[in-house]
């Protein structure tokens, strides 16, 4: 299969990066996963070409994977029937949905810079989060007087 000469004439490469003009500088759109430390994540330029911020880059998208977990599992707001509070406690667990439905989509977009090193920790962020908050909240609800089966 022969490359295609895009609008300005330069032809097109054939293979799973493309390249597109935004600016003055080129910048590769990736079709398939790769294992680079030269990325974009999230932002224009973020984490840039340094190794050190690479890594802090994957520490972040971990955490807000972890923190996604957390929200998913948590019970911050206790809503009690007929108390006096029940439309703030409404509003507090609305805005917590919120906050988790950003981040969530956060950890999506870094994923879609199909970056392996940033899928990879992504994914151990959920799992992490998950082995820490959601089998507590398993093991909580088996142990515990949460389970309506033993009315």
């Amino acid at each position: 299969m022969l490359p295609t000469a895009t609008a300005d004439g330069v032809p097109a490469p054939y293979n799973s990066t493309v390249a597109t003009q935004l600016g003055r500088r080129r910048i590769p759109i990736h079709t398939t996963f790769y294992w680079d430390h030269k990325v974009d994540i999230l932002f224009r330029c973020w984490p840039g070409d340094s190794a050190a911020m690479y890594a802090v880059a994957l520490l972040l998208v971990f955490a807000m994977a972890v923190l996604v977990e957390w929200l998913s599992f948590t019970n911050i707001v206790k809503l009690k029937p007929g108390a006096s509070n029940d439309v703030v406690g409404g509003l507090l667990k609305t805005g917590l949905y919120g906050v988790r439905s950003a981040l969530s989509y956060l950890v999506m977009l870094a994923v879609m810079s199909f970056n392996g090193g940033v899928f990879v920790v992504a994914i151990g962020g959920h799992v992490i989060g998950f082995l820490i908050f959601g089998t507590r909240a398993i093991i909580r609800k088996k142990s515990g007087g949460l389970d309506s089966s033993k009315a």
